[in-house]
């Protein structure tokens, strides 16, 4: 799957895409110097300095100049020429590689040090930039010059940051809002899936619950027929681009399907986008295609991610699970904490259009979701899971025009998830023995997650 940031789903490759040949940025950030700092005291990547970003917000990323010369920075309360000094710790240590044995593992360690010591470094082996804090990664993701690489960057979504087509999936009254037969959807199969359990003492969520309900959800919601269900969890699996590529084979699949729902519509999802009308005139067959790739965009391997981690912070915090079970409600914040405690992309790439202070044209940037979303800065005891957090943030599906389309489906998926796991398993908790850890770099979860059900 490909959302705006250009994530790959399972099956596709693992590493950053690599880029054209850029000039080496070595003599610009040599190893063992720190970046500079800005007049503030922030990292390399100062954010104070620029109008707000009419994207997100957010201000532009804007990149000061070398660790050696001294700069005049950006942001106008400063008002004299700033020299950054050299950290100590940033002297005597090589910069840490993405690459590095052990990070696959626990990447968490290597975050810390490029947060707090290399927070704008080249990683050779990796053959990327890296930005690991969080105003920094917030800001690299909203800044028009840093874009999704190939198979290229999401389309303008026009007024409201969404394209025509998207309206029909959140209206602008209300973006991010979800129509009911999606909802219902959702929420038929979960309790579906969780009462096939029902038998059973214990059970591996990941496997038998979390890999199987985006897809089977999205089946529902768009009305599709039940037994084309294991397709469509195949593509769901292999990746599918939902914010405008176009795979073949779901053409031709969804063809016969749009023509009887135009003819006869019914209550389902793809129905609803079948009478959609953009200024007056009904979708094109390529826009409804592009929506429904959405919604199956939404139920792969990245929501399933997301899924396992969300449902293992819970478990882990019996607590905060209790809570929860008899106020509902609160499902959201817990979501959005799981996010940026656990992202299920780790990293996020992009690839520079011009050059930004030492990153060359053509270069690959990876945004550190991973990191930014620990970071002491930003967020107060950042690796502790608290389901009650005020303030999430918002970087795992992004945000504004950048924002993936398919993050209020994945809410919405994990929320029924949930809700339909503590109906039918009212007493379900870890099971005993070791707690499986998460695992993978650029994607990351639980492989498994063994439970008691009752």
């Amino acid at each position: 799957m490909l959302c705006p940031h250009g994530l790959p789903g399972e099956g596709g490759p693992v590493a950053i895409p690599a880029g054209p040949p850029v000039a080496a940025p070595a003599p610009t950030l040599p190893v063992g110097s720190a970046p500079p700092l800005s007049a503030s005291g922030a990292p390399l990547l100062s954010v104070c300095g620029a109008a707000p970003s009419s994207v997100t917000g957010s201000p532009p990323l804007v990149l000061t100049g070398g660790p050696v010369t001294p700069l005049v920075p950006s942001c106008p309360l400063a008002g004299t020429p700033y020299v950054p000094p050299l950290r100590p710790s940033a002297r005597t240590r090589r910069p840490p590689s993405l690459l590095d044995p052990g990070t696959e593992r626990d990447p968490h360690p290597v975050y810390r040090t490029l947060r707090g010591s290399f927070p704008l470094v080249y990683d050779e082996p990796f053959g990327a930039w890296l930005i690991s804090g969080y105003a920094d990664v917030r800001a690299a993701l909203a800044d028009p010059r840093l874009v999704a690489p190939p198979p290229g960057p999401a389309p303008d979504r026009g007024e409201g940051g969404a394209p025509a087509a998207y309206r029909a999936l959140a209206p602008p009254e209300g973006e991010g809002r979800v129509p009911d037969a999606l909802a219902a959807g959702i929420e038929r199969t979960a309790h579906v899936l969780a009462r096939r359990l029902a038998s059973r003492r214990e059970a591996d969520l990941v496997a038998e619950f979390c890999q199987w309900l985006p897809a089977a959800a999205a089946v529902a919601a768009l009305g599709l027929p039940y037994e084309d269900a294991a397709r469509v969890h195949a593509w769901c699996r292999t990746g599918l681009d939902h914010v405008g590529g176009r795979r073949p084979g779901l053409d031709v699949f969804l063809r016969p399907h749009i023509v009887r729902r135009r003819a006869r519509p019914g209550g389902d999802l793809l129905s609803a986008f079948c009478v959609a009308t953009d200024d007056g005139e009904p979708l094109s067959d390529e826009a409804v295609t592009g929506l429904a790739a959405t919604v199956l965009g939404a139920a792969g391997d990245t929501t399933a991610r997301a899924l396992a981690s969300f449902l293992a912070n819970l478990l882990d915090h019996p607590g905060q699970l209790d809570l929860i079970r008899v106020r509902p409600e609160l499902t959201g914040g817990a979501w959005a904490e799981s996010l940026r405690r656990d992202p299920p992309v780790q990293i996020v790439p992009r690839r520079a259009l011009e050059p930004i202070g030492p990153i060359p044209e053509g270069a690959t940037v990876a945004c550190l979701i991973g990191a930014a979303g620990r970071d002491p800065a930003r967020f107060a005891d950042p690796d502790r899971y608290d389901a009650f957090r005020a303030d999430p943030g918002e970087l795992a599906y992004g945000s504004g025009r950048r924002s993936c389309l398919g993050a209020p489906l994945a809410r919405l998926t994990a929320e029924h998830g949930l809700r339909a796991l503590l109906t039918v398993f009212p007493e379900l908790r870890r099971a005993d023995g070791p707690r499986p850890r998460a695992e993978g770099l650029i994607s990351r979860s639980p492989r498994t997650l063994p439970v008691r059900l009752r």
